[in-house]
């Protein structure tokens, strides 16, 4: 049997995804009911197709466990940053040194320069496992953050030549930014919080409000300038697991709270190119230490579905993959049909 599925998020889930929220109350994954209703429909309609502009879909996806039918984590893909709408915003770090010839001195800088673009990329984010599961054998936080990969193999076309994911830094006590403190609190007087969350909807009045020129971080408290492109406890793991896969920091930061954003070109991301279509045969499934995700795309809700299942790391990409019927089941495949499989490393 299954401990765990991985699926589409759809509206049903609200009160559930509501509680796991509250364990990261982001931007994107939110702890207010109105805004995850919002983002459940969205998701249900993102993945039916009935979003008919593929930039503006977002995926949500949830871990359940299959015995109590409890969602204990999720994530998401949000198709396209940046649209006329409303543009991806970020501050670019840039390193600036300076020389005294007649002083024999010579100085290095950090410069703050906000940009904006309206053809961005694809971004991963809403990353979250419950704490009562994170040390649970299955690796849950891997399983929900992997499928991401597996799942804009399937959909290639769908999705930008580049991938982005921000992390979160490191944070004061109570949840708030000594680089806002530092910065925009002065421009916009709001907390971090309330600027964080009004970003998800308005855009203008960072327009409107922000500094436009470049800022010498030289001139910020200490604390605020430690914490610009810095990766915070809650997120190293996160960061480990994404270089291993091939992202880079991009010497980009978020202008609230100066977290760094890690990119990378979607088709060089070495979960997507290892995610592969297969055939389904009907037998015992390999045992073993090797596994890997095996997903299904869906003709109603949830759309999809992925398990984990035992895999041979030997199994060439046209080979089928042997599943067993309750996998089949699960997956409501047929022995002939097709799955996509992400061997995991």
């Amino acid at each position: 049997m299954h401990a765990y599925e991985i699926r589409g998020a759809v509206q049903r889930d609200e009160d559930e995804l509501l509680r796991v929220a509250h364990h990261l109350n982001t931007v994107n994954l939110p702890a207010d009911r109105a805004a995850i209703r919002n983002l459940l429909a969205l998701s249900e309609r993102s993945f039916g197709l009935q979003e008919s502009d593929p930039s503006a879909r977002t995926y949500v996806f949830v871990v359940v466990d299959r015995q109590t039918d409890r969602i204990v984590g999720s994530s998401m893909i949000i198709a396209q940053l940046g649209r006329k709408s409303a543009p991806y915003i970020y501050v670019d770090v840039i390193d600036e040194e300076r020389f005294s010839a007649s002083l024999d001195l010579h100085i290095k800088h950090t410069k703050l320069q906000i940009g904006y673009s309206y053809d961005g990329p694809t971004e991963l984010g809403g990353l979250i496992v419950d704490p009562e599961y994170r040390k649970k054998p299955a690796k849950l936080g891997l399983l929900i953050s992997y499928v991401r990969f597996l799942f804009i193999k399937m959909h290639r076309a769908d999705f930008r030549d580049e991938l982005l994911a921000e992390l979160l830094p490191p944070l004061e006590e109570g949840g708030g930014s000594h680089l806002w403190n530092a910065v925009g609190f002065h421009f916009m007087p709001m907390t971090y919080a309330e600027a964080d969350r009004l970003s998800k909807t308005n855009k203008e009045f960072i327009f409107g409000l922000f500094p436009q020129g470049p800022i010498y971080a030289t001139l910020l408290p200490a604390q605020a300038q430690a914490v610009i492109g810095k990766v915070g406890e809650q997120t190293k793991g996160v960061e480990k697991m994404l270089t291993r896969v091939g992202f880079r920091y991009a010497h980009r930061v978020d202008p609230f709270d100066g977290g760094p954003h890690y990119t990378c070109l979607t088709d060089d991301v070495s979960l997507v190119d290892e995610s592969h279509q297969v055939q389904v045969a009907r037998g015992k499934e390999h045992t073993g230490s090797n596994r890997a995700l095996i997903a299904t795309s869906l003709p109603q809700a949830p759309y999809f579905r992925a398990l984990l299942i035992g895999w041979n790391e030997g199994e060439k990409a046209d080979e089928p993959a042997v599943l067993s019927d309750d996998t089949i089941n699960i997956l409501d495949t047929h022995e002939g049909g097709t799955a996509w499989v992400l061997p995991l490393p």
